[in-house]
């Protein structure tokens, strides 16, 4: 039997960032998954740390946009339609959550959460050896319509009165810092305080390595095997079972499943998502992400080529891949930019854990001592890793939080 301080249930970026965090602080730490780290959902994002984000992705408003989703026509959004009765409470919840009053409130929760992503980030970066990945050219969002632009003046506005960059571009200006675009937009903003890495499996990886180098153990087995046994924590694994007296959920969208167990129901729902790498075609590259706002895609550059990350597709976690987003979102991807062949056969898929009001769980799991949670990080799982990670380890430990972890509580969902 080992006995350890702490197990980390989840070896993507989330749970390697608990793991790490708690053995900063001296604790024998044992991180488990049925995977290798990093091989989940933490691989497949578009590798931006957005410390500049302010609202959640929002709910379609327009009649004409939400017409093009139901007839399968949008290319930022597809759905199973057997899995919409599932998926119709939650999807009315996030529609409220993402209108004026929902995205503000938002806005000032998350602040300290994103305001800290990128330092946050730059310090495991550091430590782990990681720093060669960073990019801090921040990111660049396309408008393609007049009437599109005006729309982000709400979210510009805001950040100006928090101090945050942007800077507004016509589309000469944008393709000076990226010459590859081609003119079919019609305004850029660019957000300079966002970074983005290369890599994001091989940062995942690497933080991996800082944590095992300072005692901390990596052990593949099954976290649905939770349970009690002499008054702590137990799980099984490959290597023999592993005690200890907490343990932090870090699961992403598996996380229902053990939680379940446990009588913890909380109303996450996941967004499957998928990308696939292109080689630029010719002498074209980019610099930084860029996102097609029209069209729901992110164009990011990877160690692996140019990297397409779609919109969201609602479906059962475990159904089948159906990436036909894909075919709808193309023709515009390459009308923007001179994208070749793909450098993969088929897409790679993952799930987004999100909940209705887009922000993750972040602390004790109701009626269970020692166990903690920290899940449902949404589109910002690379994002908010590490600083959900440090807020995590902080109330383990019974440390002073770096920032007040009260409105991540799960007992949010209780009112």
């Amino acid at each position: 039997m080992a006995r350890t301080d702490a197990i980390v249930l989840g070896a993507g970026i989330v749970g390697v960032s608990a793991a790490l965090h708690l053995a900063k602080r001296g604790l024998a730490v044992a991180l488990v998954d049925r995977r290798p780290p990093g091989e989940e959902t933490s691989y497949g994002n578009a590798g931006i740390i957005e410390g500049n984000t302010l609202f959640p992705h929002a709910f379609p408003s327009g009649f004409g946009a939400l017409i093009r989703i139901a007839l399968k026509q949008a290319p930022e959004a597809n759905y199973h339609l057997s899995f919409l009765p599932k998926v119709a409470s939650w999807l009315m919840a996030y529609r409220h959550n993402t209108r004026a009053e929902g995205s503000l409130a938002f806005a000032e929760a998350m602040r300290p959460l994103f305001s800290r992503a990128v330092s946050e980030h730059e310090a495991l970066m550091a430590e782990s050896g990681a720093a060669r990945y960073l990019r801090k050219d921040g990111w660049i969002k396309l408008y393609r319509s007049d009437e599109a632009f005006a729309a982000s003046a709400r979210e510009r506005e805001l950040a100006e009165t928090l101090g945050l960059q942007q800077r507004a571009l016509n589309v000469d200006e944008t393709r000076a810092l990226e010459p590859s675009l081609n003119p079919v937009f019609r305004h850029g903003v660019h957000w300079p305080e966002a970074a983005s890495v290369s890599n994001p499996l091989a940062v995942t990886k690497a933080y991996v390595a800082r944590f095992t180098s300072l005692g901390g153990v990596v052990l593949n087995g099954d976290a649905g095997k939770l349970h009690r046994a002499d008054g702590h924590w137990r799980v099984e694994t490959n290597e023999g079972p592993v005690d200890a007296n907490d343990v932090v959920v870090a699961l992403g969208p598996w996380a229902p499943d053990l939680l379940a167990r446990f009588g913890i129901d909380l109303p996450i729902m996941f967004k499957r998502g998928y990308h696939r790498h292109f080689r630029p075609a010719g002498n074209a590259g980019l610099t930084r992400p860029i996102v097609d706002t029209a069209n729901g895609y992110c164009l990011a550059p990877m160690e692996q080529g140019i990297r397409l990350t779609t919109g969201a597709e609602f479906a059962d976690r475990d159904a089948p891949p159906t990436p036909e987003q894909f075919g709808r979102l193309m023709p515009a991807a390459r009308a923007l930019m001179p994208l070749g062949d793909a450098v993969e056969t088929q897409p790679w898929m993952g799930s987004r854990p999100c909940f209705p009001d887009s922000m993750p769980v972040i602390g004790r799991a109701p009626g269970q001592p020692g166990l903690w949670l920290d899940y449902g990080h949404a589109h910002w799982g690379l994002t908010l890793g590490p600083v959900s990670g440090r807020l995590i380890a902080d109330m383990v430990t019974g440390t002073t939080p770096v920032c007040d972890p009260k409105p991540y509580a799960a007992e949010r969902f209780k009112a």
